[in-house]
């Protein structure tokens, strides 16, 4: 090892077991220069299931000794000067999360295709210029970031179908000069960014990506040049009808021979399914999560939330929109609900770092409303269970509980509290909701109002979604709301008689015809506008809730 020098927080992390530990910026660096890299200490801490070491250019190298953090989970070794990463990583077999992004390597170890619970890898910001093949079995990733490197081809595996949980590939600011047709067998694909490459060519086989939202290919000298026109200015659903079409038209020029073949093929793939099939889509149907949307043409009364320009650089991303039908009284029904949407906020929402739920009774909501920004000392909300108080306050009470569940579970400095407190620092304004008294119902990421919080008998529900990462970002979480509400809608319909086992009057079991009404969850749509009154966004559009589980049904 390089060195044997003692490092206060690594002690402390040993001696107080902690499970985190982050090793950032000037000092370490100066540490780091003087001692020739990181101490051997460093290694010894197998207890830690989340490492980082960042901002420090005197770190050129990781040691093999890093093998010995089996337990690791997260690893960010960003902003670095890393040349090279040990093949022995691949011995990591629980990490996670690997953040390499903004170093200096050339090529990735051929061992990190041995991390079979790899979900999150960030490689953005370094020298490489390919992927080492056999990404595919790293089968539970789910976000790829790559750009800003020197790639000019992605390895063929890289589109398999084991990759069945990739949503996110971000591959901007390269030299890939072909984007295989094989893409669309990345069944989760959502979001697609190979932006400022060298394609020539689109493959219409992408439009066969069931789940694809959002792609950028802007700044590629596509040979169809009405194309080109599209990818800068068009809608993604327009390019994916364009590239649907093309495929067509070439699928015709083909010939009928293959369509004939595939139609003989799914002939007898369906009677080897006989009866077997025939029984399970009757039980499917029985049991359909129904989801009706009512249009904004269709409620006079519409809410309407302004946004106000000053979010822009604060938290600019917003999505609302009005659910009625939701059953909260029966049981343990709101329960049930707000533990779903705690388990969000930990997985999907990134323990609110990514994005940040609130929920309201929409009737004690006063229209119109307006996400606009205030001063901390001047922000004053009722939180959640708390008295009215500033924002500052707030954050300062927040802080001091962090610090003393930090100690409880005896951690460094990155619990999950701590984490999305971290998004307001050196912010001069923080975002909130404000309704037409004045009042601030949301104060994103942090906390939403007691003036508004749901109860038992709440019947209607206004749900918000922000986020500072991107308006999918947002729609993706309100998506799995809704269908996670839906579910549980079904769920307190069909067990009627447990939900009312706390003695509630209202427990009694309904016959089977009203509990399928009552479970039919009716969602309308929100208008959020800029100041000029013009549309920014609805939810949900008809790129919207797109069917995620078999049992599951929109209507329009």
């Amino acid at each position: 090892m390089t060195n044997m020098e003692k490092w206060p927080e690594i002690e402390k992390a040993a001696t107080e077991q902690r499970r985190e530990l982050v090793l950032q910026g000037g000092g370490v660096d100066k540490r780091i220069s003087s001692c020739g890299g990181l101490p051997s200490s460093l290694y010894s801490l197998q207890l830690l299931n989340y490492l980082e070491v960042s901002q420090c250019p005197s770190l050129t190298e990781i040691h093999v000794e890093i093998q010995h953090l089996t337990n690791l989970q997260s690893l960010v070794l960003c902003r670095n000067k890393l040349a090279s990463v040990p093949d022995v990583i691949g011995i990591l077999k629980s990490l996670k999360v690997l953040d390499l992004s903004v170093n200096n390597l050339k090529c990735l170890p051929q061992g990190l295709t041995q991390l079979k619970e790899l979900n999150t890898l960030n490689v953005s910001c370094n020298c490489l210029e390919g992927l080492p093949d056999g990404l595919s079995q790293c089968t539970k990733l789910a976000t790829i970031n790559v750009s800003k490197n020197q790639i000019t081809a992605f390895p063929p595996d890289l589109f398999s179908e084991r990759l069945d949980l990739l949503s996110t590939l971000v591959a901007s600011d390269n030299s890939i000069q072909e984007l295989s047709g094989e893409i669309c067998k990345l069944s989760a694909l959502k979001v697609l960014d190979v932006s400022n490459n060298k394609l020539s060519e689109i493959p219409s086989d992408l439009s066969d990506c069931p789940k694809l939202k959002e792609i950028n290919f802007k700044g590629n000298k596509l040979s169809d040049k009405r194309l080109e026109k599209m990818v800068n200015g068009c809608q993604t659903k327009s390019i994916l009808e364009y590239l649907r079409g093309k495929g067509r038209g070439r699928r015709d020029e083909e010939g009928g021979d293959s369509d004939k073949k595939k139609k003989q093929q799914q002939q007898q793939h369906k009677k080897k399914k006989g009866k077997v099939r025939e029984e399970q889509d009757e039980v499917e149907e029985l049991n359909k999560m129904v989801v009706r949307v009512l249009h904004v043409s269709e409620a006079p009364t519409a809410l309407t939330v302004k946004v106000n320009a000053e979010v822009k650089d604060v938290r600019p991303y917003l999505v609302c929109c009005l659910v009625r039908g939701m059953s909260l009284k029966p049981g343990n029904a709101l329960k049930r609900f707000l533990m779903a949407q705690t388990k969000l906020h930990d997985d999907l929402c990134g323990r609110r770092t990514i994005a940040t739920i609130a929920t309201h009774d929409a009737q004690l909501v006063k229209g119109p409303l307006v996400y606009d920004v205030r001063p901390p000392t001047r922000l004053k909300v009722v939180p959640l269970g708390r008295r009215e108080m500033t924002a500052v306050e707030l954050i300062r009470q927040l802080h001091l509980e962090a610090d003393e569940l930090r100690k409880q579970k005896k951690r460094q400095n990155v619990t999950g509290l701590h984490k999305y407190l971290q998004l307001l620092e050196g912010k001069s304004v923080y975002p909130c909701l404000v309704d037409a008294d004045g009042d601030v119902i949301s104060f994103p990421p942090i906390t939403n109002s007691e003036k508004t919080k749901i109860k038992k008998t709440t019947t209607e529900l206004l749900i918000e979604v922000t986020s500072s990462t991107s308006l999918q970002t947002c729609k993706d979480v309100m998506d799995a709301l809704i269908i996670k509400m839906a579910e549980l809608n079904k769920f307190t319909a069909e067990h009627q008689e447990e939900a009312g086992s706390d003695g509630e009057e209202d427990g009694a079991r309904q016959p089977a015809a009203d509990a399928e009404t009552s479970s039919q969850l009716i969602v309308q749509q929100v208008r959020t506008v800029d100041q000029d009154g013009n549309l920014k966004v609805v939810y949900p559009s008809k790129t919207d809730l797109s069917q995620e589980t078999s049992n599951f049904t929109v209507i329009w």
